[in-house]
Order: structure tokens, then C-alpha cells, then sequence
């Protein structure tokens, strides 16, 4: 090897090295696309400073996050422009900053950089990141955040927590979004940590996770999936979880967690078994299911174990997790009267499907030219000033709201996960379970609105303390983009005192609008 071989080669790797590390609270994060191959089948790709999943954002509570990102894709098949999502954060103050594009701002147009700048006063947790225009990021831009909190109440229960304990799920899927079918059967590969085997490729490498016997870690489990949900565990352990959604449980034990897209737990594993290799494992509920091969795997490796595969055996699992069982640590009074509909205002969200688009309360979401907050800036106030039509709820200031979900044959695709943005919510009703719980539910950020079979009718209620227009939705990425979502519209009068917007973010939209439709 030439001497100017080996400078590449290391040059290289020193870069590989440097994606994994984690970037924040200022960082520049730069959008592009390249061909990755994280399963083994090579495909073009949305990558973060080079890579995908992006680099972990991190930072500790109180800090003021700076985030550049900047627009350097080329390929309009997946889309030039781009929009990113900090899911689970508040944004109180700042709106602008959340994400979604043409809720909360224009897209950033190729060969532009935008400054997501805001504050993290009170929340710390894992959260994640991810494009919010249409569905750009099933092919690549998601990665994980955490804040961390140097007063951690759960601080006495681990020994490690760091990068290295962060785990990531993906669905992968070996054709871009917009060039597959509008609803995928199923995902092609699973990705644990960005690696993963498909049925075709099943000597792709796997990632690996390494522990120290008699150690305890605190590993920061999120959901980056597009569409399926994932029965997660590790053969031969139990799992503490100690958080959901950047929300602090009381510990509850499980040997596994269903997990749905968008969702994030913190649990401690401690360390306990005898030094070897044992599988982690990762079911999706539908799609390319099972472990033959080593799909939907990974590895937790025992420092001192050999380098090889488990050849551990999956138990049947006798403590599954079951949201009624988790619990805030500390007291979250629920907002509203402990009766049913004892808020201010409740609604019903009845769900519908015609073929092609979902339907909520009759109105399938087509984002608007001009961007909701936009609007509101602008002087629209009420939901028949305010566009689209029939998808926008204005909600009063200070208000309890109820929310539910009633699961329906109608809307197929079950299980479906929605996402409140700007909030936490009290589940007051979970999916699989007919109670009411207005003593000590826990509050998330995503919950699964469960089946028709079960006869779910899921009941959120959260208060409104947050102006601005927030983005409720299915966090199935392809049902979102069949328009399975809504606008709560917060506070209206109060949006533009409270939510003063930067001029790089006014210039957004013009800059947009006039690109050519092959370059947005």
C-alpha cells in the first residue's frame, strides 16, 4: 500500500469514526445523499454528516441547542429540499423550530443552510430527529438526541450511560419511498444501530453491543420506524425501564417491550449472565418476521466472549410490557376532571380510509402552500380562516383537552401510533385496556391507538400551556403522508407574541416557492 493509500485509509476511518460520535448542542448538521448499503444491498441514500441513522445529538438539560442544517441534496427522487423534526421537544417559544414542513415553516431549499436555534429549559430524556417532509425520512435522515440531566433521579440505578448505550431501530426498505408501493408490505430489513440482514443477505455484519459483567447500563431504546412496531428483548435478561417518551417512570420490569414507531425507552440491563454472546432481538408485526438468519437481530457481547455469533434461544416472554403499568416517578397531575369528558373541550377523532388517503373527523390532511403558523402570523385566527380546511382545531389558551381514538376497521393498517407535537399527555386510557386511569397515568409524546378487536377507544388530555399550530398525527410515515393527520391551532392570539420568528426563517417560504418543482 502507497504511503498515500494509507493516509486515505486512515483519513477514512478516522471520518467513519467521527460520524459516530455524537455532535451538539451546536453542530452543523449537513444533509446529503450517498449510497449506503446497511444491510448488505447497496441503495442511494439521505445521510447525515455521511451517515444513517445521523449522528447522536446530545446536550445536557438547560442547553440551548444550534442546529445548522444544512441542504446539500441532489437526488429528486427522495426529495432536495428537506425539513427537520427535534421529536418530543416543547419548542415553547419557538414553533418555528419544530419541523414540520408546511405546519411550521417552508422547506430548506437545496444549496441553503437554516439554524434550528432553541432552548431545552425542562426536559431531558431521549428523543430523536428526523426529516418532516413527506417521507424523506424512511430513506435515511433519522437519528437519535438525548439530554442529559446531571440531576438524574434514576442516577443511583446504572453505572454507564453514554453513546455506546444509545440502541436504534429502522425499518429498511432496498427502494426509496416515493418509488415503492404507497403502502409497503413490509419492511426488507430491520436495523439494529444502522446494520441489519435482509432474507437476501443474511451475512451482512450485525451490530454489536458491549458489556462488562457486574456492570449496569442504562440503554436508551428508540423507535426511528417508518411503519412497523418492534417486540424488542435480549435473550437471557430483563430490562428496568426507567423512562418512556423523555418522561421518568417509577421502574417497572419486563422481559419485553412492544414498541411502536417514534417511541423511545430508557431501561437498565444489568449485566448478570455469564460471559458470552446473546441475541438481541427485534420483531417487527408484520413484514420479514422471525430471526432466521440473523434478521432483526443484534448482539450483546460479554467483554471476554469470543467474537461469534449467540447461540442463545428465545424464552417466551412472561413480562411483556403493558403501558397501564407504567407510572411517572414522580407526581403528574392529570389535566381535567377524573370523569369522562370532565375537560374543557373533548374531541373524538373518527378514523376513515378510502383506498388511497386517510380520513380524520372526514378531512384528509394536504399540507397547505403557505405553512399553518404562516398563516397565523399573518392574521388568520380561527379554524375557517385557517387552511386545510376541515384539519385545523383552535384550541383556547389554558385549556384541558381530551382527546380520543377510537380504533376502527375503517382505517386499516392498525395499530396506529399518533404523535402530539409541543406536549406531553396524559394516556388516561391505553390501548388493550377499558379503564380510566386520571390517578397516575403516564405521560408520552406517542401512543398507540391500538385495534378494533380490542375495542380501543385510547384517551389522551393535555393542557394548553404551548401557543402555536402543533402537529397531531399518525407516526406511520406512509399513512401521514396519506393525510392521517390534523393541526391543533393553540392560542391563537397569543402565537405571534410568543413565538417571535428569526428572518432566515421568513425568508424560508420565498426561497422555496420559487424553485423549480424538480429541485423542491
Amino acid at each position: 500500500m502507497s504511503r498515500f493509500n494509507q493516509l486515505l485509509a486512515f483519513v477514512i476511518a478516522s471520518l467513519s469514526a467521527v460520524a459516530l460520535a455524537a455532535v451538539g448542542p451546536v453542530a452543523d448538521l449537513t444533509i446529503s445523499n450517498a449510497e449506503i448499503s446497511p444491510d448488505g444491498f447497496p441503495r442511494q441514500a439521505v445521510v447525515v454528516n455521511g451517515v444513517s441513522p445521523g449522528p447522536i445529538i446530545s446536550g445536557n438539560k438547560g442547553d440551548r441547542f444550534q442546529l445548522n442544517v444544512i441542504d446539500n441534496l441532489t437526488n429528486h427522487t427522495m426529495l432536495k429540499s428537506t425539513s427537520i423534526h427535534w421529536h418530543g421537544f416543547f419548542q415553547h417559544g419557538t414553533n418555528w423550530a419544530d419541523g414540520p414542513a408546511f405546519i411550521n415553516q417552508c422547506p430548506v431549499s437545496p444549496g441553503h443552510a437554516f439554524l434550528y436555534d432553541f432552548q431545552v429549559p425542562d426536559q431531558a430524556g431521549t428523543f430523536w430527529y428526523h426529516s418532516h417532509l413527506s417521507t424523506q425520512y424512511c430513506d435515511g435522515l433519522r437519528g437519535a438526541f438525548v439530554v442529559y440531566d446531571p440531576n438524574d433521579p434514576h442516577k443511583s440505578r446504572y453505572d454507564v450511560d453514554n453513546d455506546d448505550t444509545v440502541i436504534t431501530l429502522s425499518d429498511w426498505y432496498h427502494v426509496a419511498a416515493k418509488l415503492g408501493p404507497r403502502f409497503p408490505l413490509g419492511a426488507d430489513a430491520t436495523l439494529i444501530n444502522g446494520k441489519g440482514r435482509s432474507p437476501s443477505t443474511v451475512s451482512a455484519d450485525l451490530a454489536v453491543i458491549n458489556v462488562t459483567a457486574g456492570k449496569r447500563y442504562r440503554f436508551r431504546l428508540a423507535s426511528l420506524s417508518c411503519d412497523p412496531n418492534h417486540v424488542f428483548s435480549i435473550d437471557g435478561h430483563t430490562m428496568t425501564i426507567i423512562e418512556a417518551d423523555s418522561v421518568n417512570t417509577q421502574p417497572l420490569e419486563v422481559d419485553s417491550i412492544q414498541i411502536f414507531a417514534a417511541q423511545r425507552y430508557s431501561f437498565v440491563l444489568e449485566a448478570n449472565q455469564p460471559v458470552d454472546n446473546y441475541w438481541i432481538r427485534a420483531n417487527p408485526n408484520f413484514g420479514n418476521t422471525g430471526f432466521a438468519g440473523g434478521i432483526n437481530s443484534a448482539i450483546l457481547r460479554y467483554d471476554g466472549a469470543p467474537a461469534v455469533e449467540p447461540t442463545t434461544t428465545q424464552t417466551a416472554s412472561t413480562k411483556p410490557l403493558n403501558e397501564v403499568d407504567l407510572h411517572p416517578l414522580e407526581s403528574m397531575p392529570v389535566p381535567g376532571k377524573p370523569v369522562a369528558g370532565g375537560v374543557d373541550k373533548a374531541i373524538n377523532m373518527a378514523f376513515n380510509f378510502n383506498g388511497t388517503n386517510f380520513f380524520i373527523n372526514g378531512a384528509s390532511f394536504v399540507p397547505p402552500t403557505v405553512p399553518v403558523l404562516l398563516q397565523i402570523l399573518s392574521g388568520a385566527q380561527t379554524a375557517q380562516d385557517l387552511l386545510p380546511e376541515g384539519s385545523i382545531y383552535v384550541l383556547p389558551n389554558n385549556a384541558d383537552i381530551e382527546i380520543s381514538f377510537p380504533a376502527t376497521t375503517a382505517a386499516p393498517g392498525a395499530p396506529h401510533p399518533f404523535h402530539l407535537h409541543g406536549h406531553t399527555f396524559a394516556v388516561v386510557r391505553s390501548a388493550g385496556s377499558t379503564e380510566y386511569n386520571y390517578d397516575n397515568p403516564i405521560f408520552r409524546d406517542v401512543v398507540s391507538t391500538g385495534t378494533p378487536a380490542a375495542n380501543d377507544n385510547v384517551t389522551i388530555r393535555f393542557r394548553t400551556d404551548n401557543p402555536g399550530p402543533w402537529f397531531l398525527h399518525c407516526h406511520i410515515d406512509f399513512h401521514l403522508e396519506g393525510g392521517f393527520a390534523v393541526v391543533m391551532a393553540e392560542d391563537t392570539p397569543d402565537v405571534k407574541a410568543v413565538n417571535p420568528v428569526p428572518q432566515a426563517w421568513s425568508d424560508l417560504c420565498p426561497t422555496y416557492d420559487a424553485l423549480d418543482p424538480n429541485d423542491q
